[in-house]
């Protein structure tokens, strides 16, 4: 049984994804609400390890094992603490979840979609947002973010080819396209207070306040 929310922010890299996830997990808990922020991969101890050998540049996973490793550590992180937050009434926030397996090894490379979701379903529980905000912003702002980010270098996915992250973002559009009613597209151009209240406003009907 469910009794609480489950929100995901999804989108490429250096589209502001985690600042809003924070800041959205603020405004919720000043209204009183009980939040749990995540993110993924991680979120518990078991898919933390998981994220340290995927973001890890020294190994070489391909795609399949990828697609493993996220589910694995999905699998942890529902069973520990999305599903337990959840039933005990809490608000979910959770930067990246199983979109963005399906945008990047199901879009980025080659995998099918119906793989990535049949993974999800023995190790997750085909457990889905109620609404995921898709961070959309242009190129020039997002490489500007990335630059800051990045300073120190990329990760393994960070570092990855322009025309890899172009095929992310145009399959991120197309699940938007395909969900409609569970996507909600942001833009995620200009300031953070400025994405933050569009993504507030698109709450307004979640969070009992009006159009």
């Amino acid at each position: 049984m469910r009794s609480g929310r489950f929100i995901s922010l999804e989108g490429g890299e250096g589209v502001g994804k985690s600042t809003q996830a924070a800041m959205l997990a603020d405004a919720l808990r000043g209204r009183g609400l009980g939040v749990l922020q995540t993110r993924e991969p991680g979120g518990t101890p078991g898919a933390e390890a998981i994220r340290a050998l995927l973001l890890d540049k020294q190994y070489d996973w391909d795609a399949s094992a990828e697609a493993l490793l996220f589910a694995a550590a999905r699998s942890d992180h529902v069973v520990h603490a999305i599903r337990p937050a959840l039933e005990r009434g809490d608000w979910v926030v959770c930067d990246r979840f199983v979109d963005s397996s399906r945008a990047y090894q199901a879009g980025g490379d080659d995998l099918s979609d119906d793989a990535i979701l049949s993974l999800h379903t023995i190790g997750s529980y085909a457990l889905m947002p109620d609404v995921t905000f898709l961070l959309q912003a242009d190129g020039a702002a997002v490489a500007e973010r990335l630059a800051a980010r990045d300073s120190d270098g990329a990760d393994r996915i960070g570092a990855r080819s322009a025309a890899y992250h172009a095929r992310v973002a145009q399959r991120f559009r197309d699940l938007a396209a395909m969900d409609p009613e569970r996507f909600v597209l942001v833009d995620a151009s200009g300031s953070p207070h400025d994405v933050h209240l569009r993504i507030m406003r698109a709450m307004a009907p979640l969070l009992g306040e009006g159009g």
